[in-house]
């Protein structure tokens, strides 16, 4: 009979085989431009409509928060190793506005587009990476589309063109958005070289060549 101190000793060796190879993080504080008290020009995309919603602010620009940080090439055993399903993200329509205005998503993601509007929307994409037109539908109702390759896709709603998001669709599950303080933290990563890279929608790219350190943190600030 097994005594329970070696039992104890075969589940721990499980555990640690089971647990993913990570060694590092990256994390660090993006910097943007003096943008975020720019807004964007509003559009009246329904005139003299009562659905409009009245007291309409336009969609500041330049926000750290609007970033998405991501690492750009990882062997497919570390992204499985990384690729903790969490919730099913969204994309909502709140406030004449799409909420957040930058989703970032691993491919083959499903996003949910729930209107929590008094009046109704249309959210569709022309984008290449994926084409869609949900329709009109009040607020409530949800419906949710897959994004099976990757790219930029820009989403609108042909009722209100004032409307804008970007869902960026990316190889792996090494992303990050910042907060709006601009910090952000990567998934842990094994020790070694990659390339880093940050998207925002009003910015230019910007690529770093980072160096984890094993069982360390590596700090990458970036400023636009």
């Amino acid at each position: 009979m097994i005594s329970f101190r070696l039992m104890q000793a075969v589940v721990s060796v499980a555990l640690i085989a089971a647990s993913p190879a990570v060694a590092g993080t990256i994390r660090g504080t993006i910097h943007t431009p003096a943008l975020a008290d720019r807004a964007a020009p509003a559009g009246n995309g329904y005139p003299g409509s009562a659905a409009t919603m009245p007291g309409m602010r336009a969609m500041a620009r330049g926000l750290a928060s609007d970033a998405v940080v991501y690492i750009t090439h990882l062997p497919a055993e570390v992204d499985s190793a990384i690729a903790v399903p969490p919730a099913r993200p969204r994309l909502a329509q709140q406030g004449q506005a799409f909420v957040p205005r930058v989703l970032a998503v691993a491919v083959g993601t499903e996003v949910d587009f729930p209107n929590m509007d008094p009046i109704y929307h249309n959210v569709f994409s022309l984008s290449p990476v994926r084409r869609f037109d949900l329709g009109k539908y009040p607020r409530g109702h949800s419906k949710t589309v897959k994004f099976n390759h990757t790219g930029l896709v820009n989403v609108y709603c042909d009722i209100h063109s004032d409307m804008a998001a970007f869902v960026l669709v990316l190889q792996n599950h090494a992303f990050a958005q910042p907060g709006a303080d601009g910090t952000y933290a990567l998934p842990e990563l094994p020790a070694g070289r990659y390339e880093l890279k940050v998207w925002h929608p009003d910015l230019s790219e910007v690529t770093r060549v980072v160096e984890v350190v094993d069982r360390g943190v590596t700090t990458v600030d970036v400023s636009f």
